[in-house]
């Protein structure tokens, strides 16, 4: 719901970094969280943890929005050939 309210703005943005080729740095910046796996008999190894990346949420509405872009643009004008 809230990506209804602020696409608009991310719409300017995204024009901005596509045009000048600069792509923001909060844009690239991830969380990674650690999380133990169930039932590992030694959590002393690496393999007994799973690394999870978190991205940033503007940036996560930004990539869907170009998605649904390129898409209605591939299905209009049929850029892609099915068998």
């Amino acid at each position: 719901m809230a990506a209804l309210v602020i696409v608009k703005d991310l719409v300017k943005i995204a024009s901005y970094c596509f045009a000048s080729g600069i792509i923001l740095k909060n844009f690239k910046e991830f969380i990674t969280m650690v999380l133990r796996k169930e039932g590992k008999k030694n959590y002393s190894l690496l393999g007994s943890y799973r690394l999870i990346a978190l991205k940033n949420i503007l940036i996560k509405v930004l990539e869907k929005y170009v998605a649904n872009i390129i898409s209605k643009a591939i299905e209009e004008y049929k850029l892609l050939f099915w068998n």
